[in-house]
Protein backbone atom coordinates (compact mmCIF):
# COMPACT_ATOMS: atom_id res chain seq x y z
CA UNK A 1 0.00 0.00 0.00
CA UNK A 2 1.49 3.39 -0.94
CA UNK A 3 0.77 6.27 1.31
CA UNK A 4 0.11 9.74 -0.63
CA UNK A 5 2.03 12.26 1.47
CA UNK A 6 1.29 15.07 -1.34
CA UNK A 7 -1.16 17.01 0.56
CA UNK A 8 0.70 16.67 3.93
CA UNK A 9 0.41 19.94 5.95
CA UNK A 10 4.10 21.30 5.19
CA UNK A 11 3.99 23.93 8.49
CA UNK A 12 3.66 19.76 10.39
CA UNK A 13 6.31 18.98 8.69
CA UNK A 14 8.80 22.16 9.46
CA UNK A 15 7.54 21.90 13.30
CA UNK A 16 8.52 18.61 13.31
CA UNK A 17 12.14 19.49 11.92
CA UNK A 18 12.42 22.22 14.18
CA UNK A 19 11.64 19.93 17.38
CA UNK A 20 14.11 17.64 16.41
CA UNK A 21 16.80 20.45 16.20
CA UNK A 22 15.72 21.55 19.57
CA UNK A 23 15.89 18.36 20.88
CA UNK A 24 19.71 17.93 19.33
CA UNK A 25 20.53 21.12 20.48
CA UNK A 26 19.85 20.56 24.10
CA UNK A 27 21.34 16.88 24.36
CA UNK A 28 24.60 18.73 22.87
CA UNK A 29 24.10 21.39 25.44
CA UNK A 30 23.82 19.23 28.37
CA UNK A 31 26.54 16.28 26.79
CA UNK A 32 29.30 19.76 26.35
CA UNK A 33 28.23 20.58 30.04
CA UNK A 34 28.96 17.34 31.62
CA UNK A 35 32.31 17.21 29.87
CA UNK A 36 33.14 20.65 31.00
CA UNK A 37 32.08 19.80 34.96
CA UNK A 38 32.49 15.93 35.44
CA UNK A 39 28.94 15.62 36.58
CA UNK A 40 26.11 14.90 34.75
CA UNK A 41 23.98 18.02 34.18
CA UNK A 42 20.13 17.97 32.84
CA UNK A 43 18.68 20.79 30.63
CA UNK A 44 14.89 21.13 30.61
CA UNK A 45 11.64 23.34 29.16
CA UNK A 46 13.46 24.25 26.13
CA UNK A 47 12.37 27.40 23.95
CA UNK A 48 13.72 27.83 20.78
CA UNK A 49 15.04 31.50 20.33
CA UNK A 50 14.40 31.14 16.37
CA UNK A 51 18.31 32.16 15.53
CA UNK A 52 18.51 33.84 11.94
CA UNK A 53 21.87 32.22 10.76
CA UNK A 54 23.26 28.15 10.63
CA UNK A 55 22.99 27.69 14.66
CA UNK A 56 19.84 26.25 16.20
CA UNK A 57 19.61 28.84 19.39
CA UNK A 58 17.60 27.41 22.47
CA UNK A 59 16.61 29.03 25.65
CA UNK A 60 16.77 25.98 28.46
CA UNK A 61 16.32 25.70 32.24
CA UNK A 62 18.70 24.15 34.53
CA UNK A 63 17.02 21.10 36.25
CA UNK A 64 19.94 19.40 37.77
CA UNK A 65 23.10 20.17 38.65
CA UNK A 66 25.94 20.14 41.50
CA UNK A 67 27.38 23.24 40.23
CA UNK A 68 26.72 27.32 40.90
CA UNK A 69 25.04 27.61 37.33
CA UNK A 70 23.10 30.27 36.43
CA UNK A 71 19.24 28.96 36.24
CA UNK A 72 18.78 29.33 32.64
CA UNK A 73 21.35 29.37 29.32
CA UNK A 74 21.30 29.55 26.48
CA UNK A 75 22.69 26.52 23.41
CA UNK A 76 24.03 27.28 19.87
CA UNK A 77 24.44 24.27 18.27
CA UNK A 78 25.78 24.60 14.64
CA UNK A 79 24.41 21.16 13.54
CA UNK A 80 26.13 21.31 9.70
CA UNK A 81 29.84 21.73 8.93
CA UNK A 82 30.40 24.44 6.66
CA UNK A 83 31.08 23.90 3.07
CA UNK A 84 34.98 23.14 2.18
CA UNK A 85 37.32 26.20 1.98
CA UNK A 86 34.56 28.67 3.46
CA UNK A 87 34.41 30.07 6.89
CA UNK A 88 32.95 28.14 9.98
CA UNK A 89 30.79 30.28 11.94
CA UNK A 90 31.06 27.83 14.37
CA UNK A 91 34.71 28.77 14.69
CA UNK A 92 34.10 32.24 14.36
CA UNK A 93 31.51 32.48 17.37
CA UNK A 94 33.36 29.93 19.68
CA UNK A 95 36.86 32.07 19.19
CA UNK A 96 34.62 35.17 19.48
CA UNK A 97 33.00 34.75 23.14
CA UNK A 98 36.73 32.81 24.08
CA UNK A 99 38.39 36.08 23.52
CA UNK A 100 35.99 38.14 25.78
CA UNK A 101 35.59 35.35 28.35
CA UNK A 102 38.98 35.64 28.77
CA UNK A 103 38.67 39.76 29.98
CA UNK A 104 37.53 41.18 33.03
CA UNK A 105 34.03 40.88 33.72
CA UNK A 106 33.70 44.96 33.27
CA UNK A 107 35.38 45.00 30.15
CA UNK A 108 33.09 41.80 28.92
CA UNK A 109 31.19 43.56 25.99
CA UNK A 110 28.95 40.34 25.62
CA UNK A 111 27.38 37.12 27.07
CA UNK A 112 30.29 34.88 29.08
CA UNK A 113 30.92 31.27 27.34
CA UNK A 114 30.33 28.84 29.81
CA UNK A 115 31.53 25.65 27.40
CA UNK A 116 31.99 24.68 24.27
CA UNK A 117 33.28 22.06 22.11
CA UNK A 118 34.61 21.54 18.56
CA UNK A 119 33.29 17.99 17.95
CA UNK A 120 29.53 18.67 19.07
CA UNK A 121 29.71 22.53 17.39
CA UNK A 122 27.95 23.60 20.74
CA UNK A 123 28.36 26.36 22.35
CA UNK A 124 26.53 27.39 25.84
CA UNK A 125 25.95 30.37 26.81
CA UNK A 126 25.18 33.01 29.87
CA UNK A 127 21.49 34.03 29.51
CA UNK A 128 20.76 37.47 29.72
CA UNK A 129 17.13 37.60 29.67
CA UNK A 130 14.52 39.24 28.13
CA UNK A 131 15.60 42.05 28.07
CA UNK A 132 14.76 44.47 25.28
CA UNK A 133 17.10 45.05 21.62
CA UNK A 134 18.11 47.59 20.20
CA UNK A 135 15.44 47.16 17.81
CA UNK A 136 13.07 47.07 20.35
CA UNK A 137 14.68 50.83 20.92
CA UNK A 138 13.93 51.98 17.93
CA UNK A 139 11.11 51.01 17.04
CA UNK A 140 9.26 51.80 20.37
CA UNK A 141 7.56 55.31 20.95
CA UNK A 142 10.25 56.96 22.87
CA UNK A 143 12.78 59.29 22.11
CA UNK A 144 14.52 59.48 25.31
CA UNK A 145 14.55 55.54 25.91
CA UNK A 146 16.32 55.43 21.95
CA UNK A 147 19.18 58.19 22.65
CA UNK A 148 19.88 56.50 25.93
CA UNK A 149 19.92 53.27 23.65
CA UNK A 150 22.22 54.57 21.01
CA UNK A 151 24.78 56.31 23.24
CA UNK A 152 25.14 52.95 25.07
CA UNK A 153 25.33 51.35 22.18
CA UNK A 154 28.21 53.47 20.66
CA UNK A 155 29.85 53.40 24.34
CA UNK A 156 30.19 49.43 23.73
CA UNK A 157 31.54 49.75 20.29
CA UNK A 158 34.24 51.90 22.18
CA UNK A 159 34.87 49.29 25.14
CA UNK A 160 34.92 46.41 22.38
CA UNK A 161 37.76 48.02 20.11
CA UNK A 162 39.67 49.35 22.99
CA UNK A 163 39.97 46.47 24.80
CA UNK A 164 40.68 44.28 21.84
CA UNK A 165 43.01 46.57 20.16
CA UNK A 166 45.99 44.62 20.67
CA UNK A 167 44.38 41.10 20.57
CA UNK A 168 44.76 39.80 16.93
CA UNK A 169 46.99 37.36 17.81
CA UNK A 170 45.06 35.51 20.75
CA UNK A 171 42.29 35.73 18.81
CA UNK A 172 44.32 34.25 15.39
CA UNK A 173 45.53 31.53 17.67
CA UNK A 174 42.30 30.53 19.28
CA UNK A 175 40.87 30.67 15.78
CA UNK A 176 43.64 28.23 14.30
CA UNK A 177 43.45 25.80 17.01
CA UNK A 178 39.44 25.01 16.38
CA UNK A 179 40.33 25.03 12.55
CA UNK A 180 39.20 28.25 11.62
CA UNK A 181 40.98 30.17 8.23
CA UNK A 182 42.77 32.96 10.43
CA UNK A 183 42.17 35.20 7.03
CA UNK A 184 38.02 35.65 6.79
CA UNK A 185 37.54 38.61 4.82
CA UNK A 186 33.89 38.66 2.90
CA UNK A 187 35.71 40.01 -0.14
CA UNK A 188 38.56 41.71 -1.13
CA UNK A 189 37.86 45.49 -0.57
CA UNK A 190 40.47 46.79 -2.89
CA UNK A 191 38.64 44.29 -5.40
CA UNK A 192 35.18 45.31 -4.61
CA UNK A 193 36.29 49.15 -4.85
CA UNK A 194 37.53 48.22 -8.48
CA UNK A 195 34.34 47.04 -9.81
CA UNK A 196 32.11 49.65 -8.60
CA UNK A 197 32.75 52.75 -11.01
CA UNK A 198 31.48 50.43 -13.66
CA UNK A 199 28.43 49.48 -11.96
CA UNK A 200 27.15 53.40 -11.70
CA UNK A 201 27.87 53.61 -15.08
CA UNK A 202 26.19 50.90 -16.14
CA UNK A 203 22.83 51.17 -14.38
CA UNK A 204 23.15 55.09 -13.84
CA UNK A 205 25.32 56.62 -16.08
CA UNK A 206 27.45 58.31 -13.98
CA UNK A 207 31.12 58.28 -14.84
CA UNK A 208 33.72 58.56 -11.42
CA UNK A 209 36.77 60.41 -12.12
CA UNK A 210 39.91 58.82 -11.28
CA UNK A 211 40.80 61.34 -8.25
CA UNK A 212 37.87 59.56 -7.06
CA UNK A 213 38.77 56.05 -7.69
CA UNK A 214 42.39 56.92 -6.37
CA UNK A 215 41.24 58.12 -3.00
CA UNK A 216 38.78 54.87 -2.44
CA UNK A 217 41.57 53.05 -3.10
CA UNK A 218 44.27 54.12 -0.92
CA UNK A 219 41.32 53.98 1.75
CA UNK A 220 40.56 50.58 0.92
CA UNK A 221 44.30 49.67 0.95
CA UNK A 222 44.74 51.19 4.48
CA UNK A 223 42.01 49.14 5.95
CA UNK A 224 44.34 46.52 5.51
CA UNK A 225 47.29 48.53 7.25
CA UNK A 226 47.81 47.24 11.22
CA UNK A 227 46.71 50.35 12.50
CA UNK A 228 43.40 51.26 14.16
CA UNK A 229 42.43 47.52 13.71
CA UNK A 230 40.00 45.37 16.60
CA UNK A 231 37.73 42.63 17.12
CA UNK A 232 34.35 43.30 15.01
CA UNK A 233 31.36 41.52 15.65
CA UNK A 234 30.67 42.33 11.63
CA UNK A 235 26.78 42.25 11.85
CA UNK A 236 25.59 44.96 13.70
CA UNK A 237 22.49 45.16 13.27
CA UNK A 238 20.10 46.15 16.21
CA UNK A 239 18.80 42.97 16.54
CA UNK A 240 22.13 41.86 17.78
CA UNK A 241 22.20 44.04 20.88
CA UNK A 242 20.88 43.41 24.10
CA UNK A 243 20.08 46.97 26.03
CA UNK A 244 20.77 45.48 29.78
CA UNK A 245 21.08 47.68 32.67
CA UNK A 246 24.86 47.24 32.21
CA UNK A 247 24.87 49.18 29.16
CA UNK A 248 24.39 47.37 25.21
CA UNK A 249 25.55 43.71 24.89
CA UNK A 250 26.39 42.19 21.29
CA UNK A 251 25.40 38.85 20.52
CA UNK A 252 25.52 36.75 17.40
CA UNK A 253 29.56 36.50 16.10
CA UNK A 254 29.25 33.93 13.59
CA UNK A 255 31.29 36.38 11.44
CA UNK A 256 33.16 37.96 14.43
CA UNK A 257 36.94 38.64 13.44
CA UNK A 258 39.89 41.24 14.02
CA UNK A 259 39.88 44.16 11.06
CA UNK A 260 40.07 47.54 10.40
CA UNK A 261 37.94 49.79 12.91
CA UNK A 262 36.88 51.97 9.36
CA UNK A 263 34.37 49.70 8.93
CA UNK A 264 32.51 49.66 12.38
CA UNK A 265 33.06 53.65 12.85
CA UNK A 266 31.07 53.94 9.35
CA UNK A 267 27.58 53.21 11.17
CA UNK A 268 28.28 56.18 13.30
CA UNK A 269 27.66 58.26 10.38
CA UNK A 270 25.55 55.57 8.05
CA UNK A 271 23.57 53.97 11.23
CA UNK A 272 23.29 49.93 10.72
CA UNK A 273 23.59 50.68 7.09
CA UNK A 274 24.08 46.61 6.53
CA UNK A 275 20.28 45.86 8.22
CA UNK A 276 18.05 45.42 5.46
CA UNK A 277 15.66 47.66 7.41
CA UNK A 278 18.04 50.55 8.52
CA UNK A 279 16.60 53.73 8.74
CA UNK A 280 17.64 57.44 9.51
CA UNK A 281 18.43 58.52 12.95
CA UNK A 282 17.78 62.78 13.63
CA UNK A 283 20.18 65.33 13.38
CA UNK A 284 22.60 65.63 16.07
CA UNK A 285 22.52 62.17 16.76
CA UNK A 286 25.49 60.66 14.83
CA UNK A 287 27.45 63.37 16.38
CA UNK A 288 26.43 61.92 20.03
CA UNK A 289 27.58 58.50 19.19
CA UNK A 290 30.95 59.48 17.69
CA UNK A 291 31.51 61.97 21.13
CA UNK A 292 30.40 58.89 23.31
CA UNK A 293 32.19 56.14 20.88
CA UNK A 294 35.76 58.12 20.71
CA UNK A 295 35.94 58.58 25.19
CA UNK A 296 36.12 54.57 24.83
CA UNK A 297 38.74 54.30 22.49
CA UNK A 298 41.07 57.68 22.69
CA UNK A 299 42.79 55.62 25.64
CA UNK A 300 44.03 53.12 23.09
CA UNK A 301 44.46 54.95 19.93
CA UNK A 302 45.64 59.09 21.51
CA UNK A 303 45.89 60.36 17.72
CA UNK A 304 41.82 59.87 17.69
CA UNK A 305 41.70 63.12 20.02
CA UNK A 306 42.99 65.21 17.66
CA UNK A 307 39.55 66.58 15.62
CA UNK A 308 41.19 66.35 12.00
CA UNK A 309 42.62 63.34 12.65
CA UNK A 310 38.90 61.65 13.86
CA UNK A 311 37.34 63.69 10.89
CA UNK A 312 39.46 62.17 8.52
CA UNK A 313 39.40 58.14 10.00
CA UNK A 314 35.16 58.79 9.57
CA UNK A 315 34.94 60.15 6.44
CA UNK A 316 37.27 57.10 5.38
CA UNK A 317 35.04 54.63 6.68
CA UNK A 318 32.10 56.52 5.43
CA UNK A 319 33.39 55.96 1.53
CA UNK A 320 34.79 52.86 2.14
CA UNK A 321 31.31 51.48 3.92
CA UNK A 322 29.13 52.86 0.92
CA UNK A 323 31.32 52.24 -1.82
CA UNK A 324 31.06 48.42 -0.42
CA UNK A 325 26.92 48.50 0.04
CA UNK A 326 26.39 50.03 -3.08
CA UNK A 327 28.41 47.92 -4.53
CA UNK A 328 26.62 45.29 -2.96
CA UNK A 329 22.96 46.74 -3.25
CA UNK A 330 22.75 48.69 -6.58
CA UNK A 331 22.27 45.70 -8.61
CA UNK A 332 19.42 43.94 -6.50
CA UNK A 333 17.59 47.32 -6.90
CA UNK A 334 14.69 48.17 -8.94
CA UNK A 335 15.19 51.65 -10.22
CA UNK A 336 12.49 51.48 -12.34
CA UNK A 337 9.71 51.89 -9.25
CA UNK A 338 9.65 54.75 -6.89
CA UNK A 339 10.84 54.05 -3.59
CA UNK A 340 9.16 54.64 -0.68
CA UNK A 341 10.67 56.59 2.23
CA UNK A 342 11.51 52.68 4.17
CA UNK A 343 12.98 51.33 1.11
CA UNK A 344 16.47 50.22 0.23
CA UNK A 345 16.27 52.24 -2.63
CA UNK A 346 15.45 55.38 -0.22
CA UNK A 347 18.44 54.36 1.79
CA UNK A 348 21.21 54.76 -0.60
CA UNK A 349 19.69 57.94 -2.16
CA UNK A 350 20.26 59.47 1.56
CA UNK A 351 23.73 57.59 2.71
CA UNK A 352 25.06 58.93 -1.16
CA UNK A 353 23.50 62.73 -0.05
CA UNK A 354 25.19 62.08 3.69
CA UNK A 355 28.52 61.71 1.92
CA UNK A 356 27.92 64.35 -0.31
CA UNK A 357 27.32 66.67 2.85
CA UNK A 358 30.19 65.53 4.72
CA UNK A 359 33.08 65.40 2.49
CA UNK A 360 32.10 68.91 1.47
CA UNK A 361 33.06 69.73 5.24
CA UNK A 362 35.85 68.00 4.80
CA UNK A 363 36.73 70.07 1.77
CA UNK A 364 37.09 67.23 -0.50
CA UNK A 365 35.27 68.97 -3.27
CA UNK A 366 35.91 65.95 -6.07
CA UNK A 367 34.27 63.24 -3.62
CA UNK A 368 31.36 65.67 -2.93
CA UNK A 369 30.62 66.48 -6.53
CA UNK A 370 30.89 62.60 -7.43
CA UNK A 371 28.49 62.00 -4.72
CA UNK A 372 26.03 64.38 -5.54
CA UNK A 373 25.44 63.25 -9.28
CA UNK A 374 24.99 59.25 -7.79
CA UNK A 375 22.72 61.03 -5.62
CA UNK A 376 20.82 62.90 -8.14
CA UNK A 377 20.74 60.20 -10.50
CA UNK A 378 19.17 57.74 -8.14
CA UNK A 379 16.60 60.31 -7.14
CA UNK A 380 15.72 60.63 -10.94
CA UNK A 381 15.05 57.37 -11.12
CA UNK A 382 13.84 56.60 -7.69
CA UNK A 383 10.68 59.73 -7.32
CA UNK A 384 10.81 62.34 -5.17
CA UNK A 385 9.96 59.92 -1.51
CA UNK A 386 13.66 58.87 -1.93
CA UNK A 387 14.20 60.08 1.44
CA UNK A 388 14.82 57.56 4.01
CA UNK A 389 12.44 57.71 6.70
CA UNK A 390 13.60 58.18 10.79
CA UNK A 391 13.55 55.18 12.84
CA UNK A 392 10.19 54.69 14.30
CA UNK A 393 10.92 56.06 18.26
CA UNK A 394 11.80 59.56 16.43
CA UNK A 395 9.00 59.98 14.06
Amino acid sequence: MTVDTSSADDSTVGAGAETLAVAAAVAAGESVLTRRFGSAITLVAPEDLAGSGPATVVRARVASSPFALPRTLVIKHYPDPPEPGRPDPFAQEAVSYQLFTALAPEDRMCPELLAHDGRDRVLVIEDLGGVPTLHDKLHARDARGAERALLSWARSLGRLHATTASREPDFNALLRRLGGPVKNEDAPLPAVCAQLPGLLEELLDVETPEPVQQRVMEVAERAGAPSYRAFSPVDLSPDNNLVTSGGVRFLDFERGRVRSTLMDVAYLRLPFASSADALALPPGMSEAMIAAWRSEVVSVWPGLADEDALAEHLMDGQLLLLWVLTWEILPELDLDRHATPISREAALVTWWRELAKHSLRARLTHISEHATRVAAALGARLGPHADLAFYPAFR
